[in-house]
């Protein structure tokens, strides 16, 4: 039986897929999508066309060739004689260093200037819309140089730091902050395996395990607090969970402690924190997080002040309440701008070029397209960084914001 909104029911026709509203729609999609590759397709082939008029072909041979130049940060191995990909796979691992760096810390900055912001004492809540306003109106660009050259204008040299009357000295004995970088410890296992970076990694994974270990210590004891009405203490578990893996490591490892010192014209020893990172980490950290103190505002403001209310009626301190009732409802708001900034941080790590960080844009993108002069293989491979890493940053979060938003039977 059929009513009179049914479409009628008859053998197909090539005009149902104008006419018919259930097959519009795709036909319409289905002609953008030729439409789109015979776009890419002409531009393809008039690429080719130019470059074998021109006598020149696509060709990633050149990753294979001597760099020829150095990096003055690097996590990895490296010299002016490694490749050219090499080179790439070090401006790689700067630039995802710098965005993890810049995402952290822009997060704490966001979080506790978007909470201040709304607090009732006048002077703060006024001192954090002042940093928010200035912050983000400025473009970063001004403010990663500004940084840069009070870093520099400020901080003391490495020679300040020589003879009895020294003008510098090291904090503890341990840490050297000069106009060319931060110099602090480094770990270094004497029965570790031949490679540092895999040292690091196996401590890295004994952190990740014992953040999942803690994850389900948790989870029990809300278990049992759900089914018992009593929580057990959970904090020396956990403590241990954290502790005694990494501990065991590094005993096993022979861990030992790197100590910066002056020697010639320099620091050497331990880790520099170069002042080009230190710049870009703190001015992306400054100006995103002013974005993000938006967005956390945003957040709160949009639960209603009745949950806050009735918090209080059952004892709550305001800080329990923001953290407990308040924060976790707002996370649901709070998530999908922040992925946006997140993106943001990623690709506004490209301005590093303008210290003289290497980062992925300064490597491939600068200096080895400048020197092989495959300027169409070095962009495309640059694309095909930011579009991973873009895609990769959103997938993640889309699954953290997925697990926070709110259930609805």
């Amino acid at each position: 039986m059929t009513t009179m909104t049914d479409p009628p029911q008859g053998a197909f026709r090539l005009s149902m897929l104008i006419n018919d509203t259930r097959y519009r729609s795709y036909t319409f999609q289905f002609i953008a999508l030729i439409a789109l590759i015979a776009a890419f397709a002409y531009l393809g082939s008039n690429l080719f066309t130019n470059l074998a008029a021109a006598g020149l072909n696509i060709s990633y041979d050149f990753l294979g060739s001597p760099a020829g130049y150095d990096i003055n940060q690097t996590l990895i191995e490296y010299s002016s004689q490694s490749t050219n990909a090499r080179a790439a796979l070090v401006g790689i691992l700067n630039t995802l260093l710098v965005a993890f760096l810049a995402c952290v810390t822009a997060t704490i900055f966001g979080v506790v200037a978007g909470v201040l912001r709304l607090s009732n004492n006048w002077l703060i809540s006024k001192l954090m819309s002042f940093y928010v306003e200035i912050f983000r109106n400025i473009p970063v660009l001004i403010w990663i140089i500004i940084i840069f050259t009070i870093m520099i204008a400020v901080m003391p040299g490495p020679r300040e730091f020589r003879g009895d009357d020294a003008s510098a000295s090291m904090v503890l004995d341990l840490f050297a902050f000069t106009n060319r970088g931060v110099y602090i410890p480094g770990p270094n296992f004497e029965n570790g395996f031949a490679s540092g970076a895999l040292n690091g990694l196996i401590i890295l994974a004994a952190l990740v395990g014992s953040w999942f270990a803690a994850r389900w210590n948790n989870k029990r004891a809300d278990l049992i607090q759900e089914t018992t009405g009593d929580r057990p203490n959970t904090l020396y578990a956990n403590l241990a969970i954290w502790l005694v893996p990494v501990i065991a490591l590094c005993l096993i490892m022979g861990l030992t402690w790197d100590v910066p010192a002056l020697k010639g014209f320099n620091f050497s020893g331990g880790i520099k924190v170069g002042g080009p990172l230190i710049a870009l980490w703190f001015a992306l950290s400054i100006y995103t997080g002013a974005f993000i103190a938006e967005n956390v505002r945003a957040g709160i403001q949009a639960i209603s002040k009745g949950q806050s209310e009735a918090a209080g009626a059952l004892g709550l301190r305001q800080g329990r309440i923001m953290n407990l009732v308040v924060l976790p409802q707002a996370l649901r708001v709070i998530i999908p701008p922040l992925i946006s900034q997140y993106l943001n941080i990623t690709k506004n790590s490209s301005l590093a070029i303008a210290v003289g960080y290497a980062d992925i844009t300064a490597t491939l993108g600068g200096i080895t397209l400048n020197q092989t002069g495959r300027a169409i293989e070095c962009i495309l491979l640059l694309m095909l960084f930011y579009l991973t890493i873009s895609l990769s940053i959103s997938a993640i979060m889309n699954v953290y914001n997925n697990s926070v938003k709110l259930k609805e039977r």
